[in-house]
């Protein structure tokens, strides 16, 4: 699946304008603003990479390239694979929710409690875009008379003579940008079907019961925010953090020299957890556009959608055959932190039989975003 897209995510770097169809972004405005930072590769230590480049808009604003993201020098790889940013502006800020549980925040373990938290990290990051500090950035935007005149229009006069307010005023921009409409649509073929403008097939039915069944599966139990099945709005995530057992992605880290012998801790490593009952945790992810954004998980270990549903059914199976990996012919692994593996959770619902798998992923298709439908054929 990662060399099927391989052709698409390399036109997609082009960076052509979603919003503006292929012109320049209108810097009056801070959306306007925003899109054009987004598409900027000159905000990266060696003018190469730019926010697009690992949320590229035409694969979901996620990357299909590979397991993760190649670095703006052209060798550095992370150890994590990039999640999508459509729906990302409705998640809640990191904190504890009133079942006082961790919730919320950006990135896989929360580590940036919001949006505007999030678009200032990727900059900094030596394997991602690699600008020294903030003022390397700030000195950037500088370089750009008009990015010095938006800047001084939308946030004051010489803003961007002050590196901390320059700073937060670019990450204010690319924020506002990404909570646009274009980002969380709620235009998919599900959505259509609630509003009676869209008919699922008997498949697609099939597994939109199982999915919301509190009998058959426990797909609802994390991916459901709204309480009420069928509702409109609904993210498929309810923010929360679960340690799912997903194996360690051994390949992918031989690839950018992290060492086999540990794990990512996920949760536990948010500098405002640190607590080890919280290893492996990572947040659950929104369903929306997942069948058009492998490849899957915190690390980037499936390629398959249906593999990510088998995954989760060899807790409920006794069968042997349950409990391989169909994309290496190899039991799917042991869990990294076993002590904090969700149990309950995981063991929640029936085994699958063939017919009902793949009517979840079938389902789960309908999820797409209308202007991403045509990758489902491709």
């Amino acid at each position: 699946m990662i060399r099927k897209y391989l052709a698409l995510a390399i036109s997609a770097c082009v960076f052509v304008s979603p919003v503006a169809g292929g012109a320049q972004p209108s810097l009056d405005s801070l959306e306007g603003l925003g899109e054009a930072l987004f598409f900027d590769t000159n905000l990266s230590a060696n003018r190469t990479q730019a926010c697009a480049s690992c949320h590229i808009p035409e694969a979901g604003f996620a990357d299909p390239r590979g397991m993760a993201s190649i670095g703006d020098d052209g060798a550095s790889i992370g150890d994590r694979n990039a999640p999508t940013l459509t729906y990302a502006a409705l998640t809640p800020e990191f904190g504890k929710d009133k079942d006082g549980r961790w919730h919320g925040g950006q990135f896989w373990e929360g580590r940036a409690s919001t949006l505007e938290d999030q678009a200032g990290g990727p900059p900094l990051n030596p394997i991602e875009m690699g600008m020294t500090d903030k003022a390397a950035v700030v000195g950037r935007l500088r370089e750009n008379a008009d990015y010095i005149a938006a800047f001084d229009a939308l946030f004051g006069p010489s803003v961007l003579e002050d590196t901390d307010r320059g700073y937060d005023a670019m990450t204010a921009a690319l924020a506002s940008f990404e909570r646009m409409p274009l980002f969380q649509p709620f235009d998919s073929k599900y959505d259509r079907y609630l509003r009676g403008e869209a008919e699922l097939t008997s498949e697609e039915l099939l597994g939109e019961t199982l999915f919301f069944s509190q009998q058959f599966t426990n797909c609802n139990l994390c991916h459901q925010l709204n309480p009420l099945a069928a509702t409109e709005g609904e993210v498929f995530t309810n923010y929360q953090y679960f340690n799912i057992g997903v194996p360690r992605n051994d390949a992918l880290r031989e690839m950018n020299g992290v060492p086999l012998e540990t794990a990512d801790q996920g949760l536990s490593a948010h500098p405002q957890v640190g607590d080890m009952a919280e290893a492996g945790k990572f947040k659950v992810p929104t369903l929306r556009n997942v069948a058009v954004t492998a490849p899957y998980m915190h690390n980037g270990i499936f390629e398959d959608l249906r593999t990510v549903v088998l995954f989760y059914n060899r807790h409920n199976s006794r069968s042997e055959a349950r409990q391989i990996n169909p994309e290496t012919g190899e039991n799917f692994g042991p869990a990294p932190f076993p002590d904090t593996l969700a149990v309950t959770e995981l063991m929640e619902g029936d085994a699958l039989k063939d017919r009902e798998i793949d009517a979840l992923v079938a389902f789960m298709r309908t999820l797409t975003d209308q202007r991403y439908e045509h990758l489902l054929t491709e």
